[in-house]
């Protein structure tokens, strides 16, 4: 056949059915973006390609289809590091499109040039450059494969000159393997310690939920009466009504996840790379079962063993795994002394959530108790979770981002189903919940959408409200924690740095309401629980009804929850002792 790189390149995206390319536009790739209207590909042109990349992330991680991030050689290149670094540690499988500087002059430091293939070494599973034209097609279509494969970024890098040029090339076939099941005797062991158990527990990861395989673990749960705990920031890998749902583990997680787990004989952690972030003690309770039998299921096996110890190791797929394990699961009566107690600590823990009120100062310290008095009539964070909570629909997709008031709110929403839940995930970047959760909204335009942010992260993604407001863009409701301060640094400078709080504070002149109606968009402020409630409730209505985009601006107390990591953070020691006399004049 005949074609154009350019459009050698395009037809491949169609047969793949990639519709949707985030970034901004520049010359290095303008062969293919005039080319995307004609095919159907929409260009969704963000203000930083950083935040179209986390577009991208967003809108895969609620749809389940590929999309891909693309921008200007060099420094928009160099913009997207961030984002697909973040979509690696989701298991987000993306096209990372990445027009490279001219062949004929690479080498010789000319303009917008960078070494793009080093750049990207560690952040993306694989990665492979266009050595000639005629092999634009094929290396496309390995790259696509390869993401989708390892469920996780993979990366084009294009010479510009390479495009523009005519080929003969027969479009590549997709090639589609079977998910593998896990080997018979790790199943039939597995198995056999599961049927044993006295109280096993089951912790899912993102992997049930990229495998769709949360009805499978319901099934094998209420096979094995076990609770079910989800990893840190996977809230909805099972669902929340679901009498033997625990909650997640993690940081400001579930204390009846925790309480549970810290019993079990045998844990089957199915789907989950057992992250040490996710299993680091919680509310003072160092949970992790020290003499349970753990068995781990991961698709990746060099993933298996490598922050636990496991008495089995399984390479599979979750949904595939979990079906192999209750074929050879015999039938049984529920265990009702084990779901009592289930029920039992679960029930204490609502009720202990829902009676707290205020974050605790740690002995010697009193921030806290400070910041409640400065301003007695403000919110707390965990009151403004909980009037969140009473207004947003159970079929809601949300996005939270990286921060101390998101994090204090990861113990409250839970869900029904998978892919509703878009946290910025282990390489933990600011400015994550407003760009995903727009690409949410393209992904799912007829599903409310809500994103969560702190006023310090959101201030690194808050330039994508000049472009959102445009006809084009799908409506999306933000709620941004107003508190004047970067939360989570300044916990750790009260605990360790005797609150001198260096690069902690936000202006409070600034209006992110009002920045958003300048941008033609709704902005509003929220001062109480009852405030935020109604606000939430009608901008979910504006958006799904009327097409409009709010900001939410909910004003809280300085209150701060749980420092991030207590295990890598120590009181520092003067030894020489510092002294500004000691400058250089």
């Amino acid at each position: 056949m005949r074609l154009t790189t350019e459009e050698a390149f395009v037809k491949v995206l169609q047969a793949h059915g990639i519709r949707d390319a985030f970034g901004i536009i520049g010359s290095a790739f303008m062969p293919i973006s005039d080319l995307f209207p004609k095919a159907g590909i929409r260009f969704w042109d963000c203000a930083h390609e950083g935040s179209g990349g986390m577009m991208a992330d967003g809108y895969t991680r609620a749809s389940g289809r590929m999309s891909l991030m693309i921008a200007q050689n060099g420094p928009g290149i160099t913009n997207l590091v961030t984002a697909v670094k973040t979509a690696y540690w989701n298991h987000t499988p993306l096209l990372v499109v990445t027009p490279q500087a001219a062949n004929r002059t690479i080498g010789q430091g000319g303009f917008q040039e960078v070494e793009q293939m080093a750049l990207f070494k560690d952040m993306v599973a694989y990665q492979e450059e266009v050595r000639d034209p005629a092999r634009m097609a094929e290396v496309l279509n390995r790259v696509i494969q390869n993401a989708y494969r390892l469920s996780a970024p993979a990366q084009i890098n294009v010479p510009r000159d390479f495009f523009t040029r005519e080929i003969d090339v027969d479009l590549p076939a997709i090639l589609e393997f079977e998910r593998p099941a896990g080997g018979a005797q790790a199943l039939d062991e597995a198995a056999r310690l599961l049927a044993n158990a006295k109280r096993p527990v089951i912790l899912n990861g993102a992997g049930v939920v990229l495998a769709g395989a949360i009805p499978a673990t319901a099934r094998l749960a209420e096979r094995l009466s076990a609770p079910v705990c989800v990893g840190y920031q996977h809230n909805d890998a099972f669902p929340g009504s679901h009498p033997l749902f625990a909650g997640p583990l993690g940081y400001n997680g579930s204390k009846a996840a925790m309480e549970l787990i810290a019993e079990a004989d045998v844990v089957l952690a199915l789907g989950t790379r057992l992250n040490p972030f996710s299993t680091l003690p919680g509310y003072g309770i160092d949970y992790w079962p020290k003499d349970a039998a753990i068995i781990q299921v991961d698709m990746n096996p060099s993933r298996i063993g490598l922050t636990k110890p496991v008495s089995v190791g399984i390479v599979g797929d979750a949904g595939l795994v979990a079906e192999g394990l209750l074929q050879r699961l015999p039938e049984r009566e529920p265990d009702r002394d084990r779901l009592g107690r289930i029920a039992q600590v679960k029930s204490a823990w609502a009720q202990q959530l829902a009676s707290m009120d205020h974050e605790d100062d740690d002995p010697g310290t009193t921030w806290n108790a400070r910041a409640r008095a400065a301003k007695p009539d403000w919110m707390s964070p965990r009151m403004a979770w909980r009037a969140i909570q009473a207004a947003l629909p159970r079929e809601a997709i949300i996005s939270s981002d990286i921060g101390n008031n998101c994090a204090i709110g990861n113990a409250y929403p839970s869900f029904e189903e998978g892919r509703k839940y878009l946290a910025p995930g282990l390489f933990g970047p600011c400015g994550y919940g407003l760009p995903a959760i727009v690409g949410a909204k393209i992904g799912q335009p007829d599903v409310p959408v809500v994103g969560f942010a702190g006023d310090g992260a959101f201030g690194i993604a808050v330039n994508e409200l000049t472009a959102i407001g445009r006809p084009e863009w799908p409506a999306i409701t933000m709620v941004v924690f107003r508190n004047y301060q970067w939360g989570a640094e300044k916990r750790n400078s009260t605990l360790w740095y005797d609150d001198n709080f260096v690069g902690t504070e936000l202006s409070d002149r600034v209006s992110y309401a009002g920045i958003a109606q300048a941008c033609g968009l709704q902005g509003v402020q929220a001062r109480s629980m009852d405030e935020l409630t109604e606000a939430l409730r009608t901008a979910i209505r504006d958006q799904m009804e009327h097409g409009k985009t709010t900001l939410i601006e909910a004003l809280i107390n300085q209150e701060l929850g749980e420092p991030f990591r207590r295990d890598a953070m120590k009181k520092p020691v003067a030894v020489a002792g510092i002294d500004a006399a000691d400058m250089a004049v």
